[in-house]
């Protein structure tokens, strides 16, 4: 296998196919805005920095597939995404129509270039610097299916909320809690935060605990639990089934209580960057948090494969909950050896990943 340490050119590579990946994608999104565009984005690209930035992002990845090219002796990479950069610009020269207006597109691609250029960026260095498994490498095993799970869920971003939000709207468009409603959202910014985070994470946890007790949603949530790898990309192995569910009964509080639209983007932006983190194969200890927010070990031991790790540490924000209803389980300093469902039963695959819980399947 070629060499992929530093000065090898496959950092150049990967950085360059990236970059050719991101101007594609916005690309195709500002030109297909009713196909592919994220309805909230679209006002950004009638903007002349938007141009600017686009060529940017070209101009670099041209150059980094340049330095690939002239560093290693396998250039795919370097010619990969020298193509895409060429095809991108030959779509970005085509005369379009935007308009903003347009209906909600299905496939939001914008979305998902803007998700993985966010996250990648956050979290990729930080696992390379200061992983726990150093030998753990980027592209692990498994890496493909994960990639294609984040891929799937934010290119379909939009359908999944619209679906989520419809008991919420239901409840709103049937009550009417105005007194109540106006008192939530005169509270400080800061406390709505604040309860957001509790309300939410005190449903979730019974939400998860249920899929852990109950043998048919333990069918869909076991998909989650099937990576025996623990990254980034790991958190976004979910079953589409329990995605619409865990976010449709999450957003009830945040939704139909009155919360400012601030508090409320305040708590989704850190909540989907936090659940990234807990994934994360990163070292950080930080035990001097642990009695008070959930920490990367704390979530890790849920994914163990030991026995003691069976049914334990269900919450995403506080462990209070979980020391509250017996389900606590933090040994001093230790991480799990392995990751997984033991035994393995669900079977490799996006496709039958997503049939598996609808086929006769035993815990």
């Amino acid at each position: 296998m070629e060499a992929r340490s530093f000065g090898s050119g496959w950092i150049s590579g990967v950085g360059a196919l990236a970059l050719s990946v991101v101007a594609s994608g916005v690309i195709l999104s500002a030109h297909f805005p009713d196909l592919l565009a994220t309805q909230q984005f679209r006002t950004l690209y009638d903007r002349s920095w938007f141009d600017l930035l686009t060529q940017g992002i070209m101009l670099s990845s041209f150059l980094l597939a340049c330095i690939s090219l002239v560093l290693r002796q396998n250039r795919i990479l370097g010619i990969s995404a020298i193509v895409l950069v060429f095809m991108a610009s030959l779509i970005g020269s085509m005369p379009t129509t935007y308009d903003s207006t347009a209906s909600t597109a299905i496939i939001s691609l914008d979305w998902f270039v803007l998700n993985l250029l966010m996250t990648g960026i956050v979290f990729i260095p930080l696992e390379t610097f200061f992983g726990r498994l150093r030998d753990q490498p980027l592209f692990r095993s498994e890496w493909r299916e994960d990639l294609l799970y984040f891929l799937i869920s934010s290119l379909l971003v939009q359908t999944l909320t619209y679906l989520s939000l419809w008991p919420s709207n239901t409840i709103v468009a049937h009550t009417d809690w105005s007194a109540f409603r106006h008192a939530v959202g005169s509270q400080p910014v800061w406390l709505q935060f604040i309860e957001i985070m509790l309300l939410t994470d005190f449903i979730q946890y019974w939400f998860h605990r249920a899929f852990h007790r109950i043998p048919w949603l333990w069918r869909f949530h076991a998909v989650h639990h099937s990576a025996q790898k623990m990254d980034w990309l790991a958190g976004s192995r979910m079953h589409i089934v329990e995605i619409i569910g865990l976010r449709s009964v999450t957003v009830i509080p945040m939704m139909t209580f009155g919360y400012q639209e601030i508090a409320i983007q305040a708590y989704l932006l850190l909540v989907y960057l936090y659940s990234t983190y807990l994934h994360a194969n990163i070292r950080f200890n930080v035990e001097w948090l642990k009695p008070f927010i959930v920490t990367p070990r704390f979530h890790h031991w849920h994914h163990g494969v030991e026995e003691e790790a069976i049914d334990i540490n269900f919450a995403i924000h506080f462990p209070l909950f979980d020391r509250l209803f017996g389900t606590y389980y933090m040994p001093s300093h230790e991480w799990p050896g392995g990751y997984g469902i033991k035994g393995h039963p669900v079977p490799n695959g996006y496709l039958r990943q997503m049939a598996y819980p609808f086929q006769k399947s035993q815990r």
